[in-house]
């Protein structure tokens, strides 16, 4: 008698220690089209396999150099789990990698995604893919696959964490910073859309000291709840500003104000000869921020060093080309405005006049 046929009929499945491979598979077939619809020159591939193709020459690359990234979503995630809210994480998730990558003049190739949850909602998992999809598209990247992990006694309850990777390329002499960045440059701020993706494990305490609920009436936006407004997705820059750099509009450097604000963000991308003097009157302030800042008792420097404040991506530009630059962003559908310039650095790397409107 085999060794197969002397086990015992009741023994333990997969499935009963809480892992379901047949909702894993149900969830690759219900995310295929939304993983179709990000195709583009280089990856036209199915997922499903062991690893995802691209081909760079496909894409037309010459002679490109890799440009990396990978991100999370942060503590953002609790406001969607706690409102069973999922469709608008996944562009966070993209959008926290692929700006990164457009800083380095890159062009995003392809995404893939890590879904970590304790028990698997094929449903739930559906609306975050499709979220990444979107992104996707917006960036002009491949959605070529990812994984999903079902861990019962890691994650509890509803909890489920996300990490994405973005790998683009850039020919090797368009990678930024510019060796030629300068004292003069000028400084164009894109708006954000609002908190984006960095500072919510603040923002939850905030929301928790103002002692509104997630389904009441935003105080910050009309007609939306303060989930909805606080979810508002991050922004994706990479189309409109790969415009910028293919028409030559002299773009030197760009910073990713992510977490760390203007204060942590704006020096990683300035030689240490230089600084930036930004003109905090010029740039436009969501309501958000004024809201965050009275509720939370927060001064003028918190939220600089905290969150965006209204700027999603600054930009350092030659002085002739920078009124063409915002007339570029501003007809790619960005709201867009010089709001400093870079000068000779003789203290702080990041300096600042006028105020916030808070």
């Amino acid at each position: 008698m085999s060794d197969a046929q002397n086990l015992p009929s009741n023994g333990l499945s997969y499935k009963q220690a809480g892992v379901d491979i047949d909702a894993g598979n149900a969830l690759v077939e219900a995310i295929k089209p939304a993983v179709r619809s990000t195709r583009r020159p280089g990856a036209d591939g199915e997922i499903g396999g062991f690893g995802g193709l691209f081909d760079l020459k496909a894409a037309g690359f010459v002679d490109p150099v890799l440009v990396a990234a990978n991100d999370g979503v942060g503590t953002k995630l609790k406001i969607a789990i706690d409102t069973g809210k999922h469709d608008t994480i996944g562009q966070d998730l993209v959008a926290m990698c692929v700006n990164d990558l457009i800083v380095q003049g890159a062009e995003p190739l392809f995404f893939l995604d890590y879904l970590a949850t304790g028990k698997l909602d094929v449903d739930q998992g559906k609306a975050i893919v499709e979220g990444i999809a979107h992104g996707c598209r917006l960036a002009g990247c491949a959605l070529i696959g990812g994984e999903t992990a079902e861990m019962p006694g890691m994650y509890h309850g509803n909890d489920y964490d996300l990490a994405g990777f973005a790998v683009g390329a850039a020919e090797r002499d368009a990678l930024l910073p510019r060796r030629d960045i300068a004292a003069g440059d000028v400084l164009v701020a894109i708006a954000s859309s609002g908190v984006h993706s960095n500072g919510y494990s603040l923002v939850r305490k905030i929301v928790e000291m103002s002692g509104l609920a997630w389904d009441a009436p935003a105080p910050f936006a009309d007609g939306k709840t303060l989930a909805e407004a606080l979810l508002e997705p991050t922004r994706i820059y990479v189309k409109p500003i790969l415009a910028a750099l293919k028409a030559g509009l002299g773009v030197k450097a760009l910073a990713h104000i992510t977490g760390g604000g203007f204060i942590d963000n704006i020096p990683r991308v300035l030689p240490d000869e230089l600084a930036a003097d930004i003109n905090l009157g010029a740039v436009s302030v969501p309501p958000v921020f004024g809201w965050l800042a009275r509720t939370g008792g927060m001064n003028e420097r918190e939220m600089l060093r905290t969150f965006n404040c209204g700027v999603g991506m600054l930009i350092a530009v030659t002085p002739g080309d920078a009124e063409q630059l915002v007339e570029s962003l501003t007809a790619s559908g960005e709201v867009a405005a010089i709001v400093g310039a870079l000068t000779p650095r003789s203290g702080e790397p990041v300096t600042f006049g006028g105020k916030l409107a808070l």
